[in-house]
């Protein structure tokens, strides 16, 4: 069997599992939304009151639905998960495959991923998706690529809407590449950490900051710009 009709049957078989997991995710959210709409028929309620506790029964359920199913992908997800796996890869190949419907299960997160971050709940998810953190992180983002190739020192804060990728395709590739960021650094909002960057300590990437594949950055420096550059020294000096 020839690798794009492989393609084409795993495409096949895994729309309508995502779908399955979609539906478990929901269930506690469907649960919740029937409890309170049959509590407020029991109780007698009518009119504009029913559809008070109709929509509160409603929005309660969006919520444990949304959280259910970020948990789900993220338990069914870290099967799928390329941990210590980098290197480059053939396009048409099985680790490509994996890296792809691991990716899949991040888009589909995505569908509530975005409203919950920061929180526990995010923090949980990220880290089942095999994002290695240190204490005290703080990420308010949901476009954190391929966790498993992202470390996050002691301390980091990932600003709103950053995004970190651990992964490239160049010359029919897939290139996984491991970006680390050193505790105590500041990832603006907006900004994107291309593979294989190696943060130091303490630095900071300014807002919308572009930080090119394999870029290292000294610890305490201020970078930004597209692409970024070093717009202020540890010592508070800036390059010539």
């Amino acid at each position: 069997m020839s690798f794009s009709m492989v393609q084409r049957l795993l495409t096949v078989l895994i729309l309508p599992f995502f779908g399955v997991l979609i539906g478990i995710g929901i269930f506690p959210g469907y649960l919740i939304f029937n409890a309170v709409e049959n509590w407020s028929v029991s109780a007698g309620n009518d009119g504009l009151i029913h559809s008070l506790w109709f929509c509160i029964g409603l929005g309660m359920g969006y919520i444990a639905g949304g959280l259910g199913v970020v948990l789900v992908t993220g338990v069914f997800g870290a099967i799928f998960a390329l941990r210590g796996r980098e290197g480059r890869f053939p396009l048409k190949s099985m680790i490509t495959i994996r890296w792809g419907i691991a990716l899949v299960f991040h888009r589909v997160a995505l569908l509530f991923l975005s409203t919950i971050v920061p929180s526990m709940f995010s923090t949980l998810y990220y880290k089942l998706m095999g994002l290695n953190m240190g204490k005290g992180v703080i990420i308010n983002s949901s476009r954190i690529n391929d966790a498993p190739m992202i470390t996050l020192g002691d301390g980091v804060v990932v600003g709103g809407d950053a995004t970190i990728n651990g992964h490239l395709v160049e010359m029919n590739e897939l290139v996984l590449a491991p970006v680390y960021i050193g505790r105590g650094s500041l990832i603006g909002g907006g900004s994107v950490i291309q593979p294989g960057c190696k943060i130091g300590a303490n630095a900071i990437i300014a807002s919308r900051a572009v930080v090119p594949k394999w870029t290292e950055i000294p610890d305490g420096e201020t970078w930004g710009g597209i692409p970024a550059k070093c717009i202020r020294r540890a010592d508070g000096s800036k390059p010539s």
